[in-house]
């Protein structure tokens, strides 16, 4: 079987040994301030996890705020090692204030590991929802569209007493609009045509048909 050509890459083979100068400086520096044996390599562990959880929140494009501010505090913790470490700190006597610290750390690592943690699938539980469109409701099919349309019930007769006058006229406009138009005259147009109120123009109309 054909081996896999491995590639190395510069940029790799340099951070992982930024990692291990950094992880070593915190092992040191957990170990001085009097956390002795699995407890100084679990130090360095907490401090990796906790930037690598903030750096996949950024990645993750939710809620940055959060993932830029526990960043920031490993990042803090991670430096604060490597320039404790540089002989600038007395190793042999380390004050109390840095004790307690470091003794801190697991309750800060562990909170924000489950902040980050969980926070990432609340957003991305939001984000799901969001974009899962919902089921929209039937709509009604509408009245007009399922039964015809009633037919107007004819207008019981008019027992608005009309003139004679009024009904000679009546047919003498109606007659001019059936000329005109080849069409009957409908109740609007007499109405407006003889200037009446409707019920009279209703009644002058029985009369014309």
């Amino acid at each position: 079987m054909r081996a896999l050509p491995v590639r190395l890459d510069a940029v790799l083979v340099q951070a992982l040994i930024a990692a291990a100068l950094s992880f070593a400086h915190l092992h040191d520096l957990a170990a001085a301030a009097g956390q002795h044996g699995w407890k100084a390599w679990a130090y360095p562990v907490s401090v990796d996890l906790l930037l690598v959880a903030a750096w996949r929140r950024l990645r993750s494009g939710g809620a940055k705020a959060a993932g830029w501010c526990w960043f920031l505090v490993a990042l803090t913790a991670s430096l604060g090692a490597n320039v404790a470490t540089a002989g600038l700190l007395d190793m042999d006597h380390v004050p109390a204030w840095l004790r307690i610290l470091v003794a801190g750390w697991p309750a800060v690592a562990f909170l924000g590991g489950t902040l980050l943690a969980h926070g990432a699938t609340a957003d991305a539980r939001t984000t799901e929802r969001e974009s899962t469109p919902e089921p929209r409701a039937s709509q009604a099919p509408s009245p007009a569209t399922e039964l015809p349309a009633a037919e107007p019930e004819p207008a019981p007769p008019s027992t608005t007493p009309v003139p004679p006058a009024l009904v000679t006229l009546a047919r003498k406009v109606a007659d001019e609009h059936r000329t005109r138009t080849g069409t009957p005259i409908d109740t609007s147009t007499l109405r407006a045509r003889l200037g009446v109120p409707l019920p009279l123009a209703e009644a002058l109309s029985t009369h014309l048909t």
